[in-house]
């Protein structure tokens, strides 16, 4: 527990922070506390326990869900419950999470954010800490987990051109997110690296399988269709793999697919698809690790951290 809660739990039980602190780290025998104090500091920890902020763009989303899952599961092992807060991919409805979780006194904030503007969530850091998780700000202060998406779009396209393909599509997500921007940036950067800078081709904006399935749709019924598409994300190639069935086309004989995100799922497909996977679990866990280093008034080491992903390869690409 945070030293802060100690010490309300000590002022409303009469009890010293050091007793408080005893019978909480299971210690009360050791020092002869009586069990009626015991169960008196045990009843107003459990009706005070601390408690954490998270917000997520979309709990719709298996990745974010996931997320949640991995962060629900570290806070309560560290003693801590969790708001959990969909902004549904919208920055007013994370500025108004923020502040609701601000007014119930929240001892720390996790944070997917949806908007590109690090102010406001820097004003709320002064306030209660917070640590950003998937997708972070280009120049902030904010501390940060995420992974390497510029290292996962390299590779993942790497391993398209390495297949004989040129004419890849990329399908992004919301464009203003970081992690969108650079996943792009290693498919241009992949494409540059082998020659191919002409063949690039981004379009989309949208975390979502509505624009997997448009863009893909449009995208096959051009004379010159695409070889390979690159979803950047699973919800993405969800729309994708619709558009592709629709059109009776099959995979990887007609159209080769390659997604970010890996969930067991994916191998379950007919065929499976191949993906960059994230370091989700060491994001949540890393991310749980620094708030409460800064909840607990400590600083140091490195606070904003890239994970390398993994590419997973599996029968959804042609080899032309």
């Amino acid at each position: 527990m945070s030293k802060e809660t100690l010490i309300s739990i000590a002022q409303r039980t009469g009890f010293s922070v050091s007793t408080v602190s005893r019978v909480l780290s299971g210690q009360a025998a050791k020092y002869r506390i009586s069990e009626k104090t015991v169960a008196l500091i045990a009843r107003e920890a459990e009706r005070c326990n601390d408690t954490l902020g998270l917000l997520i763009p979309s709990i719709d989303n298996p990745y974010f869900a996931h997320i949640a899952s991995i962060i629900v599961h570290e806070a309560r092992a560290k003693g801590y419950k969790v708001i959990l807060i969909d902004t549904s991919e919208d920055e007013r409805n994370e500025r108004e999470g923020v502040r609701s979780l601000l007014s119930r006194k929240v001892d720390g904030i996790l944070i997917a954010p949806a908007g590109d503007d690090p102010a406001f969530l820097e004003a709320t850091a002064r306030q209660t800490p917070v640590v950003c998780i998937d997708r972070h700000f280009a120049k902030t202060s904010l501390p940060y987990v995420v992974t390497d998406n510029l290292r996962g779009g390299r590779e993942a396209t790497q391993h398209l051109i390495d297949r004989g393909h040129r004419r890849i599509l990329c399908i992004q997500g919301v464009r203003h997110s970081i992690p969108s921007a650079d996943r792009v940036r290693g498919y241009r950067q992949a494409l540059e690296d082998n020659g191919l800078s002409a063949y690039a081709r981004v379009t989309g904006d949208g975390f979502s399988i509505r624009n997997g399935y448009e863009q893909t749709l449009r995208a096959l019924h051009v004379r010159q269709r695409p070889t390979a598409i690159f979803a950047l994300s699973n919800t993405i190639l969800l729309g994708a793999l619709k558009a592709v069935r629709e059109m009776k086309l099959r995979i990887p004989d007609d159209i080769s697919l390659v997604s970010f995100d890996n969930y067991d799922y994916l191998d379950y497909l007919d065929p499976a698809v191949t993906r960059v996977g994230q370091p989700s679990d060491e994001i949540g866990a890393q991310a749980m690790e620094i708030l409460l280093q800064r909840i607990a008034g400590e600083t140091g080491g490195e606070e904003q951290r890239r994970l390398p992903p993994s590419l997973i390869v599996c029968r959804s690409v042609k080899k032309l």
